[in-house]
């Protein structure tokens, strides 16, 4: 497997500034340079806003003495009504371009939010199927949720109150010094330093609170998403309060590690403000010295006075940006370490399209294992020739299903070749590969969408009349013509509203309407009972005509006419032939068959007992089960 990405190796466990450099692509993206104008545009407006915020307090300075000192006449009443309107109009100017600046990003930041969050997405997608049957739903879209909402926290915060503090502090620093002294800005700066030191501090010690809260909110959201899931599996067996157990179990950490957080922030709080407070109080003292001393004027009191608030409004507010920031990085990290998760199964650099042509399939001496100690298929090799159809048999563990995910390409196998017209299927792109085959699986989950969607889900663009000629094919359309709303009926959660018959001729339906050359059927009808495995078989018949069809089965009496079947026990082919010749063999296969039938011909007897009364029982229930 791939290594991890050099930015996602794990730390010191300290949020980091990792993600924010993984994002710069996305603020400054190649080929768009309207966007690229609108980071320009709204730096400048950011330059503006702050030469406004830095000239306030000087023309509040000038105001006080101007007042003070002016004796009363029309030329000092318009000078100082011209400092009154220069005062308010940096005020207005501040906050103009403030806003401006908000506007102009803000198609900037949400482009970015997207594009990271689609590729958050297509990249789970592409991720193997290993990796999808260990996640947790719930928990996965949290992930992603919180991460796109990380970004909008950290770019707006980032951008436009980190950097124009610091730019803030700098120039109000060589105000304080030109009006002033150093002595008074320094006294400033420091008051800066341990103000941002205490919140960094206090902030990092608050991680893992908010980490906390994360595991315990996904593990919440997770067991929510799993136990509505699976409703009809919590009702059978009765364990709603169990189900609401373990949730409540999750948001009594979440509520635990949230008090946590809420504490230590009061913490927080109460030591900025008494840092601001201690500042602000020696800087006036300072200040006041110098006045009785002749060397400030009321007006430069005013000033640092004006100064010390201008930079508590940011500084108080860094606080807030430094959780939010910290906090932003935390669910940032979590997405970008998904985004970078490498692909177990990729296609070879310069892989070309298969070149489909009647589907004939080889696997030759095919060795996988899921796990290196318990190796499944061992050296396995078998021909599909272009519009035959062979099937594979076995008994539960064999191997049987591992096939057909060999052939879809979702695991590359540890040795061997698998060929479809000749062309080695790791060659090929999988988006191509995936095309040419059409399956129709033993356990049909529908999205929760209509009936016409989930058929044209098989072509997508498909039009009516095609989706209607697919349904009929399945033998599905008279029954979608009964519902009320047609092909515009809902099927409910993974398609649970319609029978397992109705579902897997959905399937059948939507595999036609792929048209592919190759099709496989993975149990298709082992789910089902006699009667409708009958009806979904004549179903079947229709489409695996001229197709080249690789049957997975369990019921033997569905493989019965196949061209060869092949006999699959502990990932090694022990048996293979048509039908006629395994059952005259009295080999694995004809001892299957026997207890098949057995076990059916019981069935039947026990049915014709439990409908006639008259009939006399041979055996019970009881002696059914008991075989």
């Amino acid at each position: 497997m791939a290594k991890p990405h050099p930015l996602l190796e794990s730390g010191d466990g300290t949020p980091s500034l990792r993600p924010l450099y993984m994002l710069l692509p996305y603020l400054w993206p190649k080929g768009r340079l309207d966007l690229k104008l609108r980071v320009a545009a709204s730096m400048a407006c950011l330059l503006l806003a702050i030469a406004a915020t830095a000239i306030s307090p000087l023309l509040l300075g000038w105001l006080t003495d101007k007042l003070s000192r002016s004796t009363p006449s029309s030329i000092a009443m318009a000078a100082t009504l011209g400092l009154i309107v220069a005062y308010a109009l940096s005020r207005v100017v501040m906050q103009f371009f403030a806003q401006l600046r908000d506007g102009v990003f803000a198609k900037v930041l949400y482009h970015a939010l997207r594009e990271v969050g689609v590729a958050a997405f297509a990249h789970v997608h592409t991720l193997s199927l290993r990796f999808h049957l260990e996640r947790k739903t719930g928990g996965l879209s949290r992930v992603i949720e919180r991460g796109t909402k990380g970004i909008d926290t950290l770019l707006s915060f980032a951008t436009f109150s980190i950097f124009p503090t610091l730019l803030q502090v700098l120039i109000f620093t060589v105000e304080i010094i030109w009006k002033l002294n150093v002595w008074i800005a320094l006294t400033a700066l420091a008051m800066v330093a341990g103000y941002v030191w205490f919140t960094f501090a206090i902030t990092r010690w608050r991680v893992r609170f908010r980490r906390e809260m994360n595991d315990s909110d996904t593990d919440a959201n997770t067991k929510a998403v799993d136990s509505l899931l699976n409703y009809e599996t919590v009702k059978y067996f009765n364990n709603e309060a169990h189900e609401t157990r373990r949730f409540d179990r999750s948001m009594g950490r979440f509520a635990r590690a949230s008090v946590q957080a809420q504490i230590s922030l009061s913490v927080l709080n109460t030591g900025q403000a008494a840092i601001m407070a201690l500042g602000t109080g020696i800087v006036m003292v300072l200040t006041t010295m110098g006045i009785r001393q002749g060397h400030f004027t009321v007006g430069d009191f005013v000033m640092a006075n004006a100064i010390l608030m201008q930079l508590y409004v940011p500084l108080n507010l860094l606080g807030t940006v430094y959780r939010e920031i910290t906090q932003a990085l935390v669910d940032m990290e979590s997405m970008f370490r998904l985004l970078y998760r490498p692909q177990e199964v990729k296609d070879k650099p310069g892989a070309r399209d298969l070149a489909a042509g009647g589907g004939e399939i080889r696997f030759d001496n095919v060795v996988f294992a899921y796990d290196p100690e318990r190796v499944v298929l061992k050296g396995i090799s078998f021909h599909v020739p272009a519009g035959k159809t062979v099937a594979v048999v076995g008994p539960s563990g064999a191997g049987k299903s591992t096939i057909s995910r060999i052939l879809y390409r979702f695991y590359d196998i540890a040795s061997g070749s698998v060929k479809i017209d000749g062309q080695d299927i790791r060659d090929v792109t999988q988006a191509s590969l995936r095309a040419a085959i059409g399956i129709v699986p033993q356990d049909t989950v529908l999205f929760n969408d209509t009936i016409r969607y989930n058929i044209a889900y098989g072509r997508i663009g498909a039009n009516e009349a095609e989706i209607k000629e697919a349904a009929q094919v399945a033998q599905i359309d008279p029954f979608i013509r009964e519902l009320p709303l047609g092909y515009a009926s809902m099927v409910g959660e993974r398609g649970l509203k319609l029978s397992g018959g109705e579902k897997q001729r959905v399937a059948i339906a939507r595999t036609v309407l792929k048209n592919p050359p190759i099709l496989l059927l993975d149990e298709a009808t082992s789910a089902l009972d006699t009667h409708t495995e009958r009806e979904i078989q004549s179903a079947l018949a229709a489409v695996t005509r001229d197709r080249t069809t690789l049957v997975i089965a369990h019921r033997l009496s569905t493989v019965v006419d196949a061209d060869e079947i092949l006999v699959l026990d502990h990932g090694v082919i022990v048996e293979r032939g048509r039908h006629s010749e395994l059952l005259a063999k009295g080999g694995q296969y004809a001892a299957m068959w026997n207890k098949q039938k057995e076990a059916a011909a019981v069935r039947e007897r026990l049915k014709a007992v439990e409908s006639d009364p008259d009939v006399e029982p041979q055996f019970t229930r009881e002696s059914v089960d008991a075989d």
